[in-house]
């Protein structure tokens, strides 16, 4: 049994050392060091956004963008959820707007997208609040002409 503690764990502990000396000496750049903290600042900017001003995506050939008023955005309040289509040929007179939350089943909450003119569409719903705290969530416009087109945002309390 001495002599399992006196060959195996050096050997193990020397092949430990070598691993961590060649990571660590090799470390191309590839994760970022502050990876936790600019990801917090990457949706801190998505919800600046939402709460100031509408978003706008690329779907294909055509350039969507959803406002939510009134701002800033708040779980547990009427809002009206505009969607604009630009170029708008060949759209459908309704689509259904999607909200989520990312990872977490909260349950179907949808809203129907009237035509209101040629390149917009309405509607009011509820973003509803989480008992868990959370308050990232996801508007997918389910519709095949705009790839079900997603913006994720943060609501306040």
């Amino acid at each position: 049994m001495k002599l399992f503690f006196y060959i195996v764990y050096p050997i193990f502990f020397f092949a430990m050392g070598c691993g961590i000396y060649v990571a660590y000496t090799s470390a191309d750049g590839l994760v970022d060091n502050n990876y936790y903290e600019n990801s917090t600042h990457y949706f801190q900017t998505k919800e600046s956004n939402i709460h100031k001003a509408p978003c706008t995506i690329t779907a294909g050939q055509r350039t969507v963008t959803l406002n939510i008023e009134p701002k800033p955005v708040h779980a547990m309040k009427e809002l009206t959820f505009s969607v604009t289509v630009t170029p708008c040929d060949k759209l459908p007179e309704t689509m259904l707007l999607d909200l989520s939350m990312p990872g977490m089943q909260m349950g179907k909450n949808q809203v129907t997208l009237v035509k209101k003119s040629a390149c917009l569409y309405e509607g009011k719903g509820v973003i509803v609040r989480c008992m868990s705290g959370q308050t990232l969530w996801q508007a997918t416009i389910l519709s095949r002409e705009l790839n079900n087109s997603a913006f994720t945002f943060n609501v306040r309390e």
